[in-house]
């Protein structure tokens, strides 16, 4: 049997339609009841539904009153704040595209952000490093606008682009990824298919406002359910997080891998009364901490797998657990296949995980990139550059990338994107960049170098810490040689990290 799983029955996406609205088509009906908390030890701050859309819909009139106008893009410099998402449903109220992005990134990296969008406004938070610019509306500017009498939803084609999203591609430069309004309904495949989402539920998410994954899972999905989203305030270890779990009652909790790992850290029994399981995702969830959190609470963790292009698709869920070893199985909806060179494998044979291009998830393109877009579809397939197998019940077993993509706490990082940074530190005449598995089911990334002599560790930290993100900062400094090269003279990656484990 070919390995292509079709799920039939979804309905497509209603025409006229405006993300921000669906997402809040509950604030009405529901009024007072609590969307949102900002939770801390000390107590929250609540957002109920009522003043969620208020704030949503004043700063859609107040952007629209600086003079932007509808497909305007709009660059979101902001940080771990609640200013986030309202900022970003705000402008897709009003039908701008906005363009969140991390927090972490370097002044330079956002000027290179900066050149290929051509932003009409940059909404920023003082605090975030961002180039100065003309466009800039303050933020005590764009809090002032949450008061401002509500905008009307700009209605229109589903399939208009919404908002940009940044993921590094494999050239080094980051990639502008368009998604269209659409993405939003096509969301709901993980409510079932993944979350077990209910409209009682109190949903925490560990992540920051300003992450995508926290967007999503942690804020937009409970919202357009009626759920409850339940945020820690900056600054909240993850040891202290099942103390808040507690404290707010959270029935669902979502994190990536590495947060679970810190957690069991400090804890090696929890009780959580509430919470009904966990989900993860940003990478990929070892089984020891399946495990770990299992024998710690009692309760299951659901995984999924997606990427920047078409967020999570393929995943286990409350109603559909995982096969020991398997992610999962696409979700009611999905269409998607295992790829090879002629199309759509055996089941049981390894293949490339693909979209099928009609998924309503899928993105639009790369930001004028037709060439980079056209490149990653094989047919009438999206090709993740991930492997996998799928077996006879549609479950899919994940073999890895064939890619040399590193993953930093759920982000994706370009190897050669650090390189061609650390390339310009005095007295380094080559580097590679990998990521490198220094205990078990802990893994950094890890830069190789060749320089005369063995250099400073401390001056190669601090270098990376002014010209790259955080999640892109290298935890290991080593000095080699060579580095080694395939016939072609092509850089191998794989040798390096192979030669450092095979020391370990």
């Amino acid at each position: 049997m070919t390995s292509i799983l079709a799920a039939h029955g979804f309905k497509p996406c209603p025409a006229p339609f405006n993300m921000a609205a669906h997402v809040m088509a509950q604030a009405t009906p529901l009024g007072d009841k609590t969307a949102l908390c900002v939770v801390g030890p000390q107590g929250s701050e609540d957002w109920s539904f009522a003043a969620l859309e208020a704030a949503v819909r004043g700063t859609a009139t107040g952007l629209l009153a600086l003079g932007l106008e509808p497909g305007d893009i709009v660059l979101m410099r902001l940080g771990n704040t609640v200013d986030f998402p309202l900022a970003y449903l705000g402008a897709l109220a009003a039908g701008l595209v906005p363009v969140p992005t991390a927090a972490a990134l370097t002044a330079g990296e956002v000027a290179s952000m900066i050149t290929t969008l051509g932003p009409k406004a940059i909404l920023r938070d003082p605090d975030v490093a961002c180039p100065d610019s003309a466009q800039t509306v303050s933020l005590d500017a764009l809090r002032a606008m949450r008061d401002l009498p509500p905008a009307d939803w700009h209605m229109g084609d589903p399939d208009r682009l919404g908002y940009i999203i940044y993921t590094s591609g494999t050239s080094g430069k980051p990639s502008a990824v368009m998604h269209a309004h659409r993405a939003i309904w096509a969301r709901q495949m993980m409510f079932d298919g993944w979350y077990g989402l209910r409209a009682d539920d109190r949903v925490m998410h560990a992540g920051a406002f300003n992450w995508t994954y926290t967007l999503g899972t942690g804020l937009m999905d409970p919202w357009t359910m009626g759920a409850t989203a339940l945020i820690p305030a900056a600054g909240i270890p993850p040891a202290a997080l099942p103390g808040m779990m507690q404290q707010y009652q959270a029935t669902i909790f979502a994190a990536a891998p590495g947060v679970y790992r810190q957690i069991l850290k400090h804890h090696s029994h929890l009780d959580l009364p509430h919470l009904r399981h966990g989900l993860s995702a940003g990478e990929k969830l070892p089984e020891s901490l399946r495990h770990g959190w299992n024998a710690a609470t009692g309760l299951p963790i659901f995984e999924a797998y997606g990427m920047s292009e078409c967020s999570t698709f393929i995943s286990a869920s409350p109603t559909t657990p995982a096969r020991p070893g398997t992610l999962g199985r696409p979700q009611n909806g999905r269409h998607i296949a295992l790829v090879g060179d002629d199309g759509p494998v055996p089941n049981g044979t390894e293949g490339t995980i693909a979209v099928h291009k009609s998924d309503p998830g899928l993105m639009l393109g790369y930001l004028g990139a037709p060439d980079q877009t056209a490149a990653k579809y094989q047919g009438d397939w999206f090709m993740t550059g991930d492997q996998g197998v799928m077996g006879e019940d549609g479950q899919i077993t994940y073999l890895g990338r064939n890619d040399d993509m590193m993953n930093a706490g759920g982000f994706r990082v370009s190897p050669i994107e650090v390189e061609q940074s650390l390339a310009k530190f005095p007295g380094i005449t080559a580097v590679g960049a990998t990521e490198v598995t220094v205990r078990a089911d802990v893994t950094v990334i890890a830069a190789f170098y060749t320089a005369d002599t063995a250099l400073d560790d401390a001056a190669l930290a601090l270098y990376a810490q002014d010209n790259l993100a955080r999640y892109k900062q290298p935890r290991l400094y080593v000095h080699v040689p060579e580095l080694p090269m395939g016939a072609n003279g092509k850089l191998l990656r794989r040798a390096l990290r192979a030669a450092y484990e095979a020391q370990k």
